[in-house]
């Protein structure tokens, strides 16, 4: 089993999804014959977490009837509740102060992943950054000839090259210093507290999945 703390975002509007989210929050829309959140849930329980914190904004209560103190599942779930919402990183400063001294698991409730959350926390804890981004590999092909030259003179003609990069995938460990760095409730998104944290505190790593 893991102690480690798992942070799951299930605040947002689902706006883009409307009107399926009209009258139910994005986390409870069910894919398959469960909802996403619990599928995500088992999958943390299923790799040993047993210590779950949920961010709630949008139709908070629907989300707390429905996952209760995780009783249900033999883990523990508590709520942290966004009166305003944070952005994706801004619920961070709302966490308890005495969270286990271990890096926490942080994930988005609309994803679903086969990432192995285990081997994950392994990562993290052998190149030893302030946390860790998992990213996925994203090509877009540019549907053109791509003229590089020189001044005037053309030097080559790529025909609808391929790029390929590395996009955010909206899972994240954090190491318990980062978290305790936090002082302050404010809205924040994740790209810029990372960047932040690479700028003044240490390494942030990337694990492709």
């Amino acid at each position: 089993n893991h102690n480690n703390p798992v942070f799951l975002m299930a605040g947002g509007l689902g706006t883009r999804l409307r009107p399926l989210t009209d009258d139910v929050p994005k986390p409870l829309l069910k894919i398959g014959k469960k909802p996403i959140l619990q599928t995500i849930l088992e999958q943390f329980i299923s790799a040993g977490f047993t210590n779950f914190f949920i961010s709630t904004h949008y139709k908070a209560e629907m989300v707390k009837e429905y996952f209760g103190d995780g009783r249900k599942w033999k883990v523990s779930i508590k709520y942290i509740h966004e009166k305003e919402p944070l952005g994706t990183a801004g619920a961070l400063g709302l966490l308890p102060k005495n969270l286990p001294n271990l890096p926490l698991i942080m994930m988005n409730c609309d994803l679903l992943t086969k990432v192995d959350f285990t081997y994950l926390l392994e990562f993290h804890l052998k190149h030893g950054g302030k946390a860790t981004m998992c990213v996925r590999e994203y090509d877009f092909q540019i549907p053109y000839g791509v003229v590089k030259a020189v001044n005037h003179k053309i030097i080559s003609i790529d025909e609808k090259p391929i790029h390929k990069v590395f996009v955010n995938a909206g899972i994240y460990v954090l190491s318990a210093s980062l978290i305790k760095s936090i002082n302050k409730v404010i809205y924040m998104d994740m790209p810029n507290f990372l960047e932040k944290t690479i700028t003044n505190v240490g390494d942030v790593n990337m694990f492709p999945i």
